[in-house]
């Protein structure tokens, strides 16, 4: 199931925990916290995930998009990359990688129809081609992404508990509203989303953990970074974060960087 992923270029990439909440220095100058860094990427992924139902691409083009969102942030300042032109480009080059490709023109309409007279979000074509190099650079090439999906179906195929897909897939869906696919195997963020579901609802799947035999530490841990982020953020499903607590932090920094 994870053969494949720890030969991959995605497994080098994992980093420590409190790697990817480093903010740059270019950032922090700007008066940027820890707590509003992570906002930032929250209600970016949000935006993707708005733009991507507009143009209509599977879910994986969302979850890869996003992780080269996340990704580029561990290795560049929002200063340097304005983040309001790079989530459209994350999407731009997934949908290219995804082979569910996606034209430029559509995503510069649909932002400008999405985000009207704001004048921060008033993208070009150019500007996402442009910016789509600018990423491949700061990606280091390596665009292969694992993600919990597929470990996701078979697994919960192997417990004998499918009547939890619907369920444990909308926890793997909001995964992409932390950082934990640069943290973790994309295998151990499905086992924990299983975790998570069979306790909700009530399945005993004691025994098939325990013939797993995997670290249940790990798997516990992850869910309880989910389960936090539930309590830590209220976030309304079809309009993301409230106005009142991600644009000060957007306004910090600057725009068309």
């Amino acid at each position: 199931m994870a053969a494949n992923f720890w030969t991959s270029s995605h497994s080098k990439q994992l980093l420590d925990p409190e790697e990817v909440d480093v903010v740059p220095a270019a950032d922090r100058e700007r008066g940027v916290t820890p707590v509003e860094f992570r906002l930032v990427k929250i209600h970016m992924s949000f935006h993707i995930w708005r733009l991507a139902q507009q143009v209509k691409v599977r879910q994986r083009v969302i979850a890869t998009a996003i992780t080269y969102f996340r990704r580029v942030y561990t290795r560049k300042s929002m200063t340097e990359y304005d983040p309001r032109l790079v989530a459209p480009a994350c999407l731009y080059l997934a949908s290219k990688v995804e082979e569910s490709t996606v034209q430029a023109r559509l995503l510069v309409f649909y932002i400008k129809k999405m985000c009207g007279s704001d004048d921060k979000y008033r993208f070009e074509i150019k500007d996402i081609l442009e910016m789509e190099m600018k990423l491949l650079e700061a990606l280091d090439y390596y665009l292969v992404v694992y993600h919990p999906y597929r470990p996701l179906l078979q697994l919960l195929q192997d417990a004998g508990i499918t009547d939890l897909t619907q369920f444990a897939w909308g926890l793997v869906n909001d995964t992409y509203k932390m950082d934990l696919i640069l943290i973790y195997p994309p295998y151990m963020i499905a086992l924990a989303c299983i975790y998570i579901a069979s306790v909700l609802k009530d399945k005993d799947t004691t025994s098939w953990f325990e013939e797993l035999r995997v670290d249940m530490n790990i798997v516990k841990n992850i869910s309880m970074e989910i389960l936090d982020f539930y309590d830590t953020y209220k976030i309304d499903p079809q309009r993301g974060l409230q106005e009142d607590k991600i644009i000060p932090v957007m306004n910090k920094l600057p725009s068309k960087a």
